[in-house]
């Protein structure tokens, strides 16, 4: 099947940064993340997302979690 000149379909590489922020933002959010706060752990991939949802799910809050967890200052995003 050919591409027609003028079609915006996005190759499999520019979708999986979105799926995977989906997919991150979903589980964070599952667990108990307010959206917001969700979304912007969500796109910062210096975040263990697992440590997060495990400290939140022993009764931690998600903003304490954060902060916890937070990456050192000059760490580059991963």
């Amino acid at each position: 099947m050919r591409h027609q000149l003028g079609m915006n379909a996005a190759t499999p590489a520019e979708q999986e940064p979105d799926d995977v922020f989906a997919w991150r933002r979903s589980q964070l959010e599952r667990s108990g993340f307010p959206r917001r706060l969700a979304a912007c752990v969500a796109h910062d991939g210096r975040y263990d997302l697992h440590r997060l949802i495990e400290l939140v799910e022993r009764g931690c809050p998600p903003e304490l979690a954060m902060r916890i967890l937070a990456p050192l200052e000059g760490d580059g995003p991963a």
